[in-house]
C-alpha cells in the first residue's frame, strides 16, 4: 500500500495516571450501560408481541447498530488510556475507520427511514399498515445497512492508499479520517474531496429527508383539533426527534466541512460524544419517552 509507517501510536487523553484511570472508569461504565440498554430494547421488542411493528423493528436495528458502534471504540480506547494497547497497525487502523464510518452512515440512513415511518403513521394513519408493511420495512432496513457500508468503501480505499512516512502519533483514542490526513505525507486532496462529497450524500441527504418528513408531521399535528390528540401524535415521534437532533448535530460538525484539518482536540471531544455518549442515551430516550415501551417493560 505504499506506506512507510507500519503502526501508529494513539495518545488517547494525555494526563496524569489518576486522570486517565477516571476516564477508563467512566468509559467502562458507559459502555456496560450502552450494551445492556440496547440489548434490553432488542429483547423487549422480541418478547412483546404488541411491539412487533415497523417502528420497533427499525428501533431494534438502531440498537443493534449502537452496540457494535460503541464496541468498535471503547475497548481499544480503554487499552490506550491504561497504556496497555497504545499501538495500532496500519491495516487495523483502516479497518476501524471503515467500520465506524460505515456504521455511522448506516445510522444516518436508519434515522431518515424512521422519520419516514413516522411521517406515514401520522399523516396517513388509516393507510399506514398497507403502506409500511413488513416487506417494505425489511427492504428499507437492508438498504440502510448496504448503503452505509458501500458509501464508505471508496473512502476507506483512498485512505489506505495514502503514504505515511512519520510522525506516527495520532492525537486521538481511535483512528478517524482527520487524524490520518493530518499524518499523511502524500497529497490528501482526493481523500478530503471524497470525504466532503460522501458526507453531503450521506449526512445532508438523509438529514433533508428527516427534516422534510418532520415538516409534514408537524403540519399534520397542528391540524388536529383536540389538545389531547396533538399531544398523543407528538409523543409518537418526540423520542426519535431527540435522537435525530443529538446525532446530526455532532455528525455534521465532524464530517460536513470542505477541509478535514480542524482542531483534533475538539474532534476528540465531539467523537467521544458521538461514539460513547449518544449510543448510551438512545435506549433511555426511547424507553423513558415512549409509553408503549414502558408498558411492555
Amino acid at each position: 500500500n505504499g506506506t512507510g509507517v507500519e503502526e501508529f501510536i494513539l495518545l488517547g487523553f494525555p494526563g496524569t495516571w489518576q486522570f486517565r484511570v477516571s476516564f477508563v472508569v467512566v468509559f467502562a461504565l458507559m459502555y456496560t450501560l450502552t450494551v445492556i440498554g440496547n440489548a434490553s430494547v432488542i429483547a423487549l421488542v422480541w418478547r412483546s408481541s404488541n411491539l412487533h411493528t415497523p417502528m420497533y423493528f427499525f428501533l431494534c436495528n438502531l440498537s443493534f447498530l449502537e452496540i457494535w458502534y460503541t464496541t468498535g471504540v471503547v475497548p481499544k480506547a480503554i487499552g490506550v488510556m491504561l497504556g496497555t494497547s497504545q499501538t495500532i497497525s496500519f491495516s487495523v487502523c483502516i479497518l476501524q475507520l471503515f467500520f465506524l464510518l460505515s456504521l455511522g452512515s448506516t445510522e444516518c440512513f436508519l434515522l431518515s427511514v424512521m422519520a419516514y415511518d413516522r411521517y406515514l403513521a401520522i399523516c396517513y394513519p388509516l393507510r399506514y399498515s398497507s403502506l409500511m408493511n413488513s416487506v417494505l420495512s425489511v427492504r428499507l432496513a437492508l438498504s440502510s445497512w448496504l448503503g452505509g457500508f458501500l458509501a464508505i468503501s471508496l473512502l476507506a480505499f483512498l485512505t489506505s492508499r495514502l503514504t505515511f512516512c512519520g510522525p506516527d502519533v495520532i492525537n486521538h483514542f481511535l483512528c478517524d479520517i482527520d487524524s490520518c490526513l493530518a499524518l499523511s505525507c502524500s497529497d490528501t486532496w482526493p481523500v478530503e474531496l471524497a470525504t466532503f462529497l460522501i458526507s453531503i450524500i450521506v449526512v445532508v441527504a438523509s438529514c433533508v429527508v428527516t427534516l422534510v418528513s418532520y415538516m409534514y408531521i408537524i403540519s399534520s399535528i397542528l391540524q388536529i383539533q383536540s389538545v389531547h390528540g396533538r399531544k398523543k401524535a407528538f409523543s409518537t415521534c418526540s423520542a426519535h426527534l431527540s435522537v435525530v437532533t443529538i446525532w446530526y448535530g455532532s455528525t455534521m460538525f465532524l464530517y460536513v466541512k470542505p477541509s478535514a484539518h480542524n482542531s483534533l482536540d475538539i474532534n476528540k471531544i465531539v467523537n467521544t460524544f458521538n461514539t460513547v455518549v449518544t449510543p448510551l442515551l438512545n435506549p433511555f430516550i426511547y424507553t423513558l419517552r415512549n409509553k408503549e415501551v414502558k408498558l411492555a417493560l
